[in-house]
């Protein structure tokens, strides 16, 4: 009867972190704290609460967690972000696999990432510091990937990049992106997730 109880509560407990981190995910879409614009460029943060939801609640944390990104990454694409207007108009099938495969595929990778180094960094330091740092990369050379396979020969989305060939466009979007978004990854990542963690610990 207790196990059963104390198992009903942590399940609950789960739910709830799933959808604190979720609502998160959704506020800072659709205002300035997720994505920071530079002409048709938007360099997210959102990779911060997959990030955290990976490191704390596991594979299926990052798995949903990246769902819900990717979700809000594809309404972007109705007209509140200019690139992503442009590739939906395109093709929306291949824009909806571009939102959606590499946030959860990152998620997912980021929670592996994490425990694995967990395992051999007992302070954890180094393993929080990963964690992030991979949800940035991952996700940013995920996205990348799929967007030289379905729109590399289409000379609109190079024009909107201000690209004159596929190898152009890929190093715009990676002095834009990838750098930035590291950066934010990586310090403040790491510090909000060990923060999080030594409280779960804590109140445990």
């Amino acid at each position: 009867m207790i196990n059963s109880i104390q198992a009903r509560r942590k399940k609950t407990h789960s739910m709830v972190q799933l959808a604190i981190l979720s609502a998160i995910i959704v506020i800072m879409a659709f205002t300035p704290l997720g994505y920071l614009k530079i002409g048709v460029v938007s360099i997210t943060f959102l990779t911060l609460p997959v990030s955290l939801g990976a490191i704390i609640g596991g594979v299926g944390y990052g798995a949903v967690l990246g769902a819900v990104f990717g979700m809000t990454s594809f309404l972007q694409c109705f007209g509140f972000d200019p690139f992503g207007t442009i590739l939906f108009g395109i093709n929306p099938v291949y824009t909806f696999i571009m939102c959606m495969a590499p946030r959860i595929i990152m998620g997912i990778l980021v929670a592996l990432i994490f425990k694995a180094l967990s395992k051999a960094d007992k302070k954890q330091l180094i393993a929080h510091g990963a964690a992030n740092l991979s949800g940035a990369l991952l996700n940013t050379a995920l996205f990348i990937g799929l967007l030289v396979l379905f729109f590399g020969s289409e000379s609109s989305v190079l024009a909107a990049l201000g690209a004159d060939s596929v190898l152009t466009a890929i190093g715009v979007l990676l002095t834009f992106n990838a750098v930035i978004e590291a950066v934010v990854c990586l310090l403040a990542g790491s510090a909000i997730s060990s923060t999080v963690c030594h409280f779960i610990k804590r109140k445990v």
